[in-house]
């Protein structure tokens, strides 16, 4: 059995495992990360996953980037190591019954000009709409890089950050205030009635409001998804808007892991942790035990895990205290989320919109929610134990920019559609799920006549794939809902929200702590510092 040792040891080589690394690394720390899959990168990958056609290669899992600060960007140096972005073009939709929506983000009368299409009324309250957000954007967007404090306590220095985060929104006001609570609290469905009357425009602004998460558009707090997904600045720089990484989602994590390569990091590859050793008496976490049983020791240990592998499995609940280990135990994480990969012939051609040469509506998102209640009866069918019969579908063409991708000519196109039952993630349900991809692809077809017969091959990951393959337990990207009661303090337990943990010397990092949900690396930084700041203040009160 062998035995090492590091001053850093990260479990997981996911994007914000690694950006965790690249930061301990830049600090002096000598850090390995430890990987269970073949490749780095967690649900930011780039797969070829036909053995008969290598030739094409998709985003397996996530598929769209965003909301990764400037701060991390500029201190990694990432476009240095092959960080490139091509922002996505315009919102897209062809309805079956005729007639088509897009929505440009950058241009208010091409904007406007669509919109006045279904309605005059919505048209005019659109600019108004994106003034509101920008409004709500301004207070929760610094909050995406704000360690949350621990409410409640009345130690010193969690009163004293508790007042800080006060203080900072001192010039909040009343209608702010209660329009945060709106946000909150009410479902996408019910704020955009308030705004919006007609069907196409609700359902193409209601997307961002159920994007992985098990929820329909009527389920409060799914307005608050919505605004998730659509802050723009998290209060260090203009992020713009989403696009697709050169290379696909695992170039962003070959970026990042270059990056912390090139400040000493060692990744390893194929290491399935076992466990998290702990020193007796303390407690402290020491370092990991790998499942060949290899032992390897350090002083600090960041996971970057879903939070029932990280402390359930690796810690073990009788090693925790029993209100965190029953708040791990009753987390949510539900998806039914299905990623729906495809490599085509030719773009889609849409009766809407006619041609398959590459055209503005190929190049952004290219949906299937022509209304609020066609995403909500996909949801009812799944929470009712059903694959939904009309499946919604966020989809998007990266080839369009991107030509590392596929052959010349030929496209990839990423499906995120929406919803199988959750408890799915049990089993692999899969001449269902192909039945499923077959409805996707239906849906399509009504719109784009082509679109069935230009598919060469398809690659359909369902929940089972996503949490045996991936570790998303129940199939979630985002490693634990974005409901109200898992946000900012809660996220993922009330008093550990800070990254760091109830075990001395183990930090969080994944996608259930504050700002996880998308790609954009916070909590890999945001535990990294907590880690580094701990460090200093030891070595002080030794001097």
């Amino acid at each position: 059995m062998a035995r090492e040792s590091y001053d850093a040891i990260i479990v997981g080589g996911g994007h914000n495992g690694l950006v965790a690394a690249a930061y301990l690394a830049r600090s002096g720390a000598n850090t390995l990360v430890l990987e269970a899959r073949s490749q780095p990168g967690g649900a930011a990958t780039t797969e070829a996953p036909w053995d008969d056609a290598p030739e094409y290669r998709v985003t397996r899992l996530s598929y769209v980037m965003s909301l990764l600060p400037p701060t991390i960007l500029n201190d990694l140096k990432l476009e240095q190591h092959g960080y490139k972005i091509f922002p996505m073009g315009p919102y897209y939709q062809a309805f079956p019954e005729g007639g088509s929506l897009t929505l440009y983000e950058e241009d208010s009368q091409r904007a406007y000009d669509e919109i006045a299409k279904w309605s005059k009324k919505d048209a005019d309250a659109y600019p108004k709409w994106n003034a509101w957000l920008g409004g709500l954007a301004d207070v929760l967007g610094p909050l995406l890089l704000t360690v949350p404090p621990n409410i409640g306590s009345r130690k010193p220095r969690d009163l004293a950050e508790t007042l800080k985060l006060a203080w900072r929104h001192r010039g909040l006001n009343v209608r702010t205030i209660a329009d945060v609570t709106r946000l909150m609290t009410q479902s996408v469905a019910d704020l955009l009635d308030d705004w919006f009357e007609s069907p196409q425009i609700k359902g193409a602004l209601a997307v961002n409001g159920v994007i992985g998460t098990w929820a329909g558009p009527m389920e409060p707090g799914t307005a608050y998804v919505m605004a998730h997904h659509s802050i723009g600045d998290v209060g260090d720089g203009r992020l713009g808007s989403w696009g697709f990484p050169e290379g696909g989602m695992g170039g962003v994590a070959k970026a990042i892991a270059s990056s912390a390569k090139s400040l000493g990091v060692t990744i390893r590859t194929g290491a399935r942790v076992a466990k998290v050793t702990l020193a007796p008496g303390s407690g402290r976490a020491t370092g990991v035990v790998l499942d060949n049983g290899d032992e390897i020791t350090a002083k600090i240990v960041v996971t970057s895990l879903h939070p029932k592998t990280a402390f359930l499995d690796h810690v073990g609940k009788e090693n925790l205290p029993a209100d965190f280990a029953a708040d791990i135990e009753h987390w949510k994480t539900r998806s039914g989320v299905v990623k729906v990969n495809l490599a085509l012939a030719e773009l889609p051609d849409f009766t809407a919109n006619p041609g398959t040469h590459l055209q503005e509506h190929h190049t952004g998102s290219v949906e299937m929610a022509p209304s609020v209640e066609y995403i909500e009866r996909a949801f009812i069918d799944a929470r009712e134990g059903r694959a939904a019969l009309r499946p919604f579908s966020d989809g998007v063409i990266p080839t369009s920019f991107d030509k590392t991708l596929a052959p010349e000519g030929h496209h990839i196109m990423s499906l995120f559609t929406q919803w199988v039952p959750a408890s799915w993630s049990e089993e692999p349900h899969r001449e269902e799920l192909e039945a499923y991809a077959d409805r996707v692809i239906d849906t399509y077809n009504e719109v784009a006549p082509n679109f069935k017969s230009a598919i060469l091959h398809r690659d359909v990951v369902g929940p089972y794939e996503m949490e045996h393959d991936y570790g998303l337990i129940g199939g979630n990207i985002f490693h634990g809902e974005l409901s109200l009661e898992q946000l900012f303090h809660m996220r993922p337990a009330p008093g550990f929200a800070d990254y760091r943990t109830p075990v001395p010397g183990l930090y969080y990092a994944s996608s259930a702590t504050h700002a996880g949900g998308g790609v954009c690396g916070i909590p890999g930084m945001q535990a990294a510092k907590a880690a580094i700041s701990d460090r200093r203040r030891a070595r002080s009160r030794r001097a």
